[in-house]
């Protein structure tokens, strides 16, 4: 791994019905990543399992994060000396599941994020099927240097998730999504993530389903909110190098997290 300037590949892929073919996707494009020198792959909201309908297939699907789907995460970062960042339908009480982001090195889980806020919004209800996560310490872990924090696509709505993971330390934010389709929801998409690095002086690095389900436009964003790398609404890959002298400068030049008045408190 690179600790001066860690590469960071996005990968935009659709998962589907079949954990097993979701798996060997994945292997792909870790191995594809891993060849262009990634660090730290970051790979879309559902990756196990997805199906545009939610229903009690979630539950039957779901796994531990000591089950197959983690395992082979483990052992790609084995394999390519990688990080691997991923959403996943874990298993959860009665029958209900949790909304999962796993950061995984060859050591094992790094760090475990369930979802806070659910998508009862825009005519669909994820909390029918999703329990979710509860509030507490914030999702961060380590890799080249750099502090990583984790959340998953409708908490981006929320810039307290965001908030939280910066005042844990986070020099970036890894937000694996699912952000479906609709009038207007690539605008929504596009603005807040970059309203989430430009506030927090952060880089975002956003993992999106791609059309038609999702909007796509995965993309890692720099601390001024500019984009430096970006796929469109197709599966792709982007790749960017994470500079932590550019944190320092806009922090210095922009000492917003300083300055400000206010604290994130849980309701």
């Amino acid at each position: 791994m690179n600790a001066a300037a860690p590469l960071v590949a996005v990968c935009q892929f659709a998962p589907d019905a079949s954990p097993e073919r979701n798996r060997e996707r994945i292997a792909v494009l870790v191995a594809a990543a891993a060849e262009r020198g990634a660090d730290v792959v970051v790979l879309p909201e559902y990756a196990n399992y997805f199906t545009p309908e939610m229903d009690d297939a979630l539950a039957r699907n779901a796994e531990r994060l000591d089950g197959r789907f983690v395992e082979t995460m483990r052992a790609l970062a084995a394999e390519h000396d990688l990080v691997v960042v991923a959403g996943m339908v874990e298993k959860a009480d009665a029958g209900r599941v949790h909304n999962t982001v796993v950061a995984v090195s060859d050591a094992g889980v790094q760090a475990t994020y369930r979802k806070q806020h659910l998508y009862d919004a825009f005519g669909q209800r994820e909390s029918d099927w999703i329990e979710p996560g509860e509030l507490g310490d914030a999702a961060v872990f380590e890799a080249c240097g750099l502090r990583f924090g984790l959340m998953t696509c409708y908490d981006l709505r929320f810039p307290e998730v965001a908030r939280t993971l910066v005042d844990a330390g986070a020099d970036a934010l890894i937000v694996p999504a699912e952000w479906v389709r609709g009038p207007l929801k690539e605008h929504h998409w596009n603005t807040l993530l970059t309203a989430r690095a430009i506030e927090n002086t952060a880089y975002v690095i956003a993992a999106d389903h791609p059309a038609p389900i999702g909007v796509g436009f995965s993309q890692v964003i720099d601390p001024q909110g500019v984009v430096v790398a970006g796929v469109s609404a197709g599966e792709g890959m982007a790749m960017a190098s994470l500079d932590p002298g550019l944190i320092a400068r806009t922090r210095e030049t922009n000492p917003s997290l300083r300055l400000r008045r206010y604290r994130v408190v849980p309701r």
